[in-house]
């Protein structure tokens, strides 16, 4: 279970600090699906790299299985169990394929995973024979490069992951096999999955939806309670009335 009290955030730009999250406090309990949503620059991403270790909040705390993970890296994160997907994946210059799901899945690196690996990545939607050995690098392509690191979190298996806005770059026939990579590792790991998205069809699958705006949440609840406020555009901050925020 992930607990998160208080969280302040802020960032700095040419016209000075700016509040991304604002008292945020949220519990994310075991073996469930969650979305977080809302209109853009709602803090969504900032919410998740804080979750992943990537932003420390400028206050408030992080409770991870009841241990104060506020501190902790990214790194001791992941080692706990924590992993997170880039909206934007890195790339690895000399590093492959291969070798790159092998470290994610933490077998012995003298372990022939090749036929591990041709799974994962053909769950992602890539033909194994022409990825397995190329390098992770400037030659693939956004959506190449997403589609690897979900092969990744397949690999990884972990009890708590991350995915910030996982459909951008995906063509439709890959983002409709998505949804079945996203179901199969919640099945596989009994774990808790948030995704940060705008998309109704992974809005659609998760057993709570957290609508963010303006560095707050503004409710959490099912699909029929959060999408009228989402289709109808009627999303109140905090302490507003409805009649206030339209």
């Amino acid at each position: 279970m992930l607990e998160l009290q208080n969280i302040t955030y802020s960032a700095s730009d040419e016209n000075g600090d700016k509040d991304i999250l604002r008292d945020v406090s949220l519990t994310l309990g075991d073996n469930k699906f969650y979305v977080i949503t809302g209109p853009n620059g709602s803090g969504k991403s900032s919410l998740a790299k804080i979750i992943a270790g990537i932003y420390t909040p400028e206050s408030g705390k992080l409770l991870y299985n009841g241990r104060d993970i506020t501190s902790l890296s990214i790194t001791e994160r992941a080692n706990l169990g924590i992993s997170f997907a880039f909206q934007q994946p890195i790339r690895f210059k000399g590093i492959t394929v291969k070798d790159l799901i092998k470290l994610a899945a933490n077998g012995p690196a003298d372990k022939d995973m090749n036929a591990d690996v041709c799974d994962y990545l053909s769950q992602v939607g890539l033909c194994a024979r022409d990825y397995i050995n190329r390098e992770v690098n400037a030659s693939l392509s956004g959506g190449e490069l997403k589609r690897i690191e979900i092969a990744m979190t397949l690999a990884r298996k972990s009890q708590f992951t991350v995915f910030d806005e996982p459909e951008a770059g995906i063509d439709l026939w890959s983002f409709n096999n998505l949804i079945k990579v996203f179901e199969k590792l919640h099945d596989e790991t009994h774990g808790s999955i948030v995704i940060i998205s705008h998309q109704e069809r992974i809005i659609n699958i998760a057993d709570e939806i957290i609508l963010l705006a303006d560095g707050q949440i503004v409710k959490s609840g099912s699909k029929d309670e959060i999408m009228p406020l989402l289709m109808n555009g009627n999303i109140a901050k905090p302490g507003c009335s409805k009649a206030a925020a339209v």
